[in-house]
């Protein structure tokens, strides 16, 4: 009797896998993602692709050059001089913070729906539209606690190297008593270079580490700095996929809203009746793709965590305790053709 086969090793984990995922389950939901979509992440891709074409609007400064004339004049326009640089820095501080808070609130939002829906639909669970907003509204607070958390973090790493760059300064000067710190200066802008780079670093392999704590708030209902040291313990051994995550969607985020703000420039520039429809029509597409990127970052992040629980040895005792004695159809792709259905058996 010829022994059976074993079975080949899973597929290496990457970007394509989990978002190959991903959009499997997007694609089975789409209705309900569409949705949410609507509700949370259009308004994030609209405020983003506007704001600076708004803001620019604002601060326009009445002068023969300018057609328009500001919206944020501390005087009326037949009292104002020509070449006056007279606004209102409280206006401008208000609007700059209404936006950061516009922003920062229905991006948490969209965590905790997209997040929770990914979730249940990656178990194959019934995916619905009030629990998914639901879990938004439940997960908020928790989120802005973890997001300070972070932050926290974040600004004193900030601090700790400025103090550092003074007192290395502080001890060249002491050393050379007859040397004189002009901050103008190549050294002084190499200092400065250095410590910017070594902070970049640090953020960058925090965030890499990171990546899955918004994940771990909404599923594992925590907050603060445990879901940070959590994400680090889960990524560990998938740093590389993380990295790869962060870098993709930050350059192609980055290149959208870019490209928007140089083509609204120009189009402002122009001064023409017919460009105003080229400005709507950028305005649109520009929130349209960044909608999709945003879905499919979140829901890449949801994957991912999955992927790595699997990684730590966590998602197989996970589903033998929820699917006691049943047919999991689970992502993990072994011939490449479908899903890989393992049987699980749970003995309480």
């Amino acid at each position: 009797m010829a022994t059976p086969s074993p079975l080949p090793p899973p597929p290496t984990v990457n970007l394509w896998v989990i978002l190959s995922e991903s959009k499997r389950i997007i694609n089975a939901h789409s209705r309900h993602f569409l949705a949410l979509s609507l509700l949370f992440l259009l308004p994030i891709s609209f405020s983003i692709t506007v704001y600076p074409s708004i803001s620019r609007l604002i601060i326009n400064q009445y002068s023969p050059s300018h057609t328009t004339i500001s919206l944020l004049r501390t005087l009326s326009p037949k009292d104002q001089p020509p070449n006056s640089d007279d606004i209102d820095p409280t206006t401008i501080l208000l609007l700059l913070i209404a936006y950061i808070v516009f922003v920062t609130v229905f991006n948490l939002l969209s965590i905790g729906s997209i997040t929770y829906s990914i979730f249940q639909g990656f178990y194959g669970r019934p995916v619905k539209l009030i629990s998914a907003v639901k879990s938004s509204f439940t997960s908020l607070f928790p989120l802005i606690a973890t997001l300070t958390s972070a932050n926290s973090i974040v600004f004193a790493i900030l601090l700790i190297l400025g103090l550092v760059a003074f007192l290395l300064t502080r001890v060249i000067v002491l050393i050379v008593p007859d040397l004189e710190v002009d901050y103008a200066s190549t050294y002084f802008q190499a200092l400065s270079a250095v410590v910017t780079l070594i902070f970049i670093a640090i953020v960058i392999k925090l965030y890499v580490n990171w990546i899955l704590a918004w994940v771990i708030v909404v599923v594992e209902s925590s907050y603060g700095f445990t879901p940070l040291k959590r994400s680090k313990s889960l990524v560990n051994g998938m740093e590389s996929v993380s990295l790869s995550m962060i870098v993709v969607f930050s350059i192609a985020q980055s290149c959208l809203v870019l490209i928007s703000n140089i083509t609204a420039y120009d189009i402002e520039d122009g001064g023409k009746i017919w460009t105003n429809a080229v400005f709507v029509f950028q305005i649109v597409v520009t929130s349209a793709l960044l909608t999709g990127l945003m879905l499919y970052n979140l829901a890449g992040t949801t994957v991912m965590y999955m992927y790595c629980k699997a990684f730590q040895g966590e998602l197989a005792w996970e589903i033998a305790e929820e699917f006691a004695r049943e047919y999991v159809s689970l992502p993990f792709d072994y011939d490449g053709k479908g899903p890989h259905v393992v049987s699980v058996a749970y003995n309480g």
